[in-house]
């Protein structure tokens, strides 16, 4: 068929498909400028019962000393073949069983697996790094450097890096993006998957436009679509903001000391700690609108009952994207987002009886 022919019959769908695109991001970015207005009033009220605090957030001079605890595992850099970045991670068990990599979420950083990192070592050569944009990994501050599929060439050069042929994969809220996306592009290379609060990028796309509810529960991802704005607003009065979110009364992480909390804010408060972070959300509808896509990895699904930024419907939405038997899914009743970090034993006794078949 002549091309001329070909495209003239594709016009009309690719036209639809840019007008579709351009109604998604004017409706992203105007909903963007209401969160900036909510978001604003909140910081500059944090500004004003805080007033000593000021208007920016302090810069930490010293790392906290549970960064360098010595039960968590020895801190190292791998050099990325793709890129060229090198990332930092810490690491403890090497010789004692299969890889099982962690995959941190926002805000957060290798850190927030301290209690599994403790947890698997003796049976497992377990490594959390800090992902592209996040502490004292690289950060470029292009926003076209933290596109989904360059943060996936991450993680195969990670585990290539550390001289693995694949891994088991554990990740929560962005991370568990990752890995939902990696475990599709790489599946060689993921032998289990244990994902916790998050779900792939389709099915949240598909379930939102069902459930407009769960686009309030996100709202927060449309203020980081904007320039600059949302780094100053989340660093006012001291990274109140940030505060607020991991250790709120009843949607935060339970028991953190003022330590741990300094253990995230720390690598946030130094210039541009946000910047890379941030511009994960700035990618997300890059692609939009996403084909539905099977899942296969067998899996482990753990999903907090109360979570205020994800909805529970979206649990059996997975589920109807995966070849039968290869999902096993709990939801945890009464607990939050922050599994691994608020119940982190109800979490290993799910873990240990999923991977159990691999250490006979």
């Amino acid at each position: 068929m002549p091309e001329l022919v070909v495209t003239a019959l594709l016009a009309p769908s690719r036209l639809s498909l840019k007008l579709l695109r351009a109604f998604m991001w004017s409706l992203v970015f105007s909903v963007a400028l209401v969160a900036a207005a909510v978001y604003g009033c909140i910081a500059l009220t944090h500004v004003l019962c805080r007033p000593r605090r000021g208007c920016c957030g302090s810069r930490r001079s010293a790392p906290p000393a549970c960064l360098s605890d010595p039960s968590l595992g020895e801190h190292g850099f791998l050099n990325l073949k793709s890129s060229g970045l090198r990332l930092h991670y810490v690491s403890a068990g090497r010789g004692n069983g299969p890889l099982m990599l962690f995959l941190h979420g926002f805000p957060e950083n290798w850190f927030s697996w301290r209690y599994q990192l403790r947890e698997f070592q003796s049976r497992f050569h377990v490594v959390a790094v800090d992902l592209r944009g996040y502490g004292p990994s690289d950060a470029p501050r292009d926003v076209d450097c933290y596109t989904i599929d360059l943060l996936l060439v991450d993680i195969k050069d990670v585990i290539l890096g550390l001289g693995y042929s694949k891994c088991i994969l554990v990740a929560h809220d962005w991370g568990a993006l990752l890995a939902w996306h990696f475990s599709i592009y790489y599946p060689s290379l993921v032998e289990r998957m244990v994902v916790v609060s998050g779900a792939p990028m389709s099915v949240y796309q598909d379930y939102s436009l069902h459930h407009i509810s769960q686009f309030f529960h996100s709202h927060y991802m449309f203020l980081f679509q904007l320039p600059w704005l949302p780094e100053k607003l989340l660093s006012m009065s001291d990274f109140q903001i940030l505060k607020t979110t991991l250790t709120h009364r009843k949607t935060g992480i339970p028991c953190l000391t003022p330590n741990e909390l300094e253990a995230f804010l720390y690598n946030f408060s130094q210039p541009g700690g946000l910047t890379g972070p941030l511009n994960y959300y700035r990618n997300l509808f890059r692609n939009f609108p996403l084909e539905p896509q099977e899942l296969t990895t067998p899996t482990l699904l753990l999903w907090g009952e109360k979570d205020t930024y994800l909805e529970l419907g979206l649990v059996e939405a997975i589920g109807s994207r995966f070849v039968p038997g290869r999902l096993e899914a709990h939801i945890l009743p009464g607990i939050g987002h922050w599994i691994p970090q608020s119940n982190p034993q109800e979490m290993h006794q799910y873990m240990w009886a999923f991977l159990q078949d691999l250490l006979d």
